[in-house]
């Protein structure tokens, strides 16, 4: 199965780009309001707006303004319905974009805006292109504003910059010589990115709208702990500050600018209990996004939300203790968050008790797939058959991510984590390797027997394989003493208001351990490392022990800090995803990996 091809692929993608160098005054507009009020909406806004609008068609009509939100997040590229997985009949970006169509049909003004991860941890189709195919797909559905989120900052601060102001890739050039990427036509926002020599940020912090008058501001922000979530090469000298502070900062700007109405576009988020809920639901709502809306300024009016990759509809109170709207839309465009906005002309703010807001599946069926975004597959299509389709091997049963649905849970033992440490250990025996650890955010897919297309059940190609995992890290093998691999594995237990309270790394054949957690209210209190053996003799706390995992986690990243305190030579094991396709060539076909190399007490 070798071939030319498959290695000039892993070539183009291993490119990474360089790095860059008010109190609270609302008066009550916010709550409260009787009936009175109510029907003084109904009268002024509905009849009034009708009537008006027959006899001064041009000019500002009645009290109050309504505009839509449509609000997405974590897209990540699914621009095709076969990579949104799960056995899914909803999502993809040509459903996604019909839904978004449908839902704005019948709105004079309507926003459609998006809380981050647009980019970044991307299946193959969008992937092997540095994402250009997932823009393109964006600004087909008309996006105007989102967040940047942590995968924005997958390839670093200079690329992001090329996927907003366009330009052709500095090592793989344009695809389309004769079309050049021309960009994002939407704006991404960073408010809380911060260069570490002048202060500025990379990206706008803010966007404002104005509409019949009334001025909307927008904030957009990643989360704080981003800097643990993306390699370290690509953000040095850019500090990632707190959320709710960044937010708060703002908002005397906002208004010193005639903005009351705000909205923050966040890549940050929280889960219902249990997970993940219903998509319009808000039950048992936890995680770091309620401690941030408790922060936020009263004068922020709704939060669109993300990270989690879990839907919710929420109405939270703010620290004058009224209500407002905090929401998610699940990923891969399985949902879309609707926000029904009401803005009062007199004191240009958002009437939240006549605001509304809601969730709608993107059900495939429902709807008839958008031209625009089928174009833009036609497009990439030939380019990504020629790289995407080729066999590296075969498998003889699925291999999946932890949870049900699949990838729903990255606090389990999963086969596929446990594939991928396989494959590692087995790219590096010949550096010494002796254990492998892989981090669970960095498998994005699951590999399924049945076949996608036409390549046959078992067989997997490479598009599927980079899928799976499309981060193209490096691998380093390095010493650590036994008690350095235990606090690893107690690393796991996540520090109290991460997104996810335990990540379970995946392991490699031979390594084994005893694991006890206390996981209490979303967050992981305890944990209890014991019987920890490689190849059935008990791990030595003061011998070394070679180990490898990809330059991600070597760095620290995920809260795994321990490994970045080995100061020892990091021996270079190549990259990540051509360890796994060799490894899945020289050893098909491959079963799924047991998932009991850990026994949870």
């Amino acid at each position: 199965m070798k071939s030319d091809i498959r290695k000039i692929a892993i070539s183009v993608i291993t490119c990474l780009s360089l790095t860059a160098g008010a109190a609270y005054a609302h008066n009550n507009d916010h709550d409260n309001r009787g009936d009175k009020d109510r029907k003084d909406y109904r009268k002024d806004y509905r009849k009034d707006r009708h009537d008006n609008h027959k006899r001064h068609p041009d000019k500002a009509r009645g009290r109050f303004v309504e505009v839509q939100l449509l609000g997405i997040n974590d897209y990540h590229g699914h621009v095709k319905t076969d990579a949104v997985g799960f056995g899914e009949t909803r999502g993809g970006g040509e459903y996604l974009s019909a839904k978004l169509n449908e839902l704005r049909a019948g709105h004079e003004h309507s926003l459609t805006v998006a809380a981050g991860d647009l980019i970044g941890g991307t299946p193959a189709f969008s992937g092997l292109f540095h994402d250009e195919p997932s823009v393109e797909s964006l600004n087909a559905m008309k996006l105007d504003v989102s967040s940047v989120g942590n995968h924005e900052f997958d390839e670093g601060v200079i690329e992001l910059l090329r996927m907003q102001k366009g330009g052709c890739h500095p090592v793989d050039g344009c695809y389309f010589p004769e079309q050049p990427y021309a960009g994002a036509d939407f704006k991404w926002l960073a408010a809380n990115v911060v260069s570490e020599y002048n202060n500025e940020t990379p990206l706008p912090p803010y966007w404002i709208k104005k509409i019949e008058g009334v001025k909307i501001g927008f904030i957009g922000m990643t989360l704080e702990a981003t800097d643990t979530l993306v390699a370290a090469a690509g953000i040095q000298g850019w500090d990632f500050r707190d959320e709710a502070e960044t937010a708060n900062n703002l908002v005397p700007i906002l208004k010193r600018k005639g903005v009351q109405a705000i909205v923050v576009l966040l890549h940050e988020g929280g889960s219902q209990t249990p997970p993940p809920g219903e998509i319009d639901a808000c039950v048992g709502i936890s995680g770091p996004i309620v401690a941030i809306n408790d922060a936020l300024d009263p004068e922020i009016d709704v939060m669109i939300t993300g990270h989690t990759h879990l839907p919710y509809n929420c109405r939270l109170p703010d620290a004058a203790g009224n209500e407002r709207i905090v929401t998610s839309a699940y990923s891969y465009g399985r949902v879309v968050t609707e926000v029904n906005l009401v803005l009062d002309r007199r004191t240009r703010d958002v009437r939240r008790d006549l605001s509304t807001s809601t969730n709608h599946a993107v059900v495939r069926d429902e709807l008839a797939a958008d031209p625009a975004v089928t174009a833009v597959i036609d497009k990439w299509q030939p380019k990504y058959d020629a790289f995407a389709n080729e066999p590296v091997g075969t498998i003889t049963e699925d291999i999946n991510r932890g949870g049900e649905p699949s990838g729903s849970d990255r606090g389990v033992e999963s086969a596929a984590g446990n594939l991928v440490a396989d494959a590692q250990l087995w790219a590096t025996t010949e550096l010494g390797a002796e254990i492998a650890f892989m981090n669970p955010g960095g498998v994005r897919t699951d590999l399924s027997y049945a076949q996608s297309e036409t390549e046959g059940d078992g067989v997997v190609t490479f598009g599927e394989a980079f899928s799976f995992q499309p981060f193209n890290n490096t691998l380093f093998t390095f010493p650590m003493s036994g008690a350095q691999i235990i606090s690893v594995l107690e690393e796991q237990c996540q520090p109290a208001g991460s997104s996810r309270p335990f990540l379970h790394l995946g392991v490699s054949e031979g390594f084994s351990y005893d694991l006890q957690t206390t996981i209490v209210d979303g967050t992981c209190t305890s944990i209890t490392i014991s019987n920890v053996q490689l190849n059935g003799v008990a791990l030595d706390p003061t011998a070394t022990y070679m180990v490898t995992a990809n330059n991600f986690l070597a760095d620290g990243g995920d809260n795994f800090g321990t490994f970045a305190t080995v100061t020892a030579t990091r021996l270079d094991g190549g990259i990540d995803l051509d360890a796994l396709t060799s490894y899945l060539e020289a050893n098909s076909p491959v079963a799924a990996p047991s998932i009991d190399r850990v026994n949870e007490l």
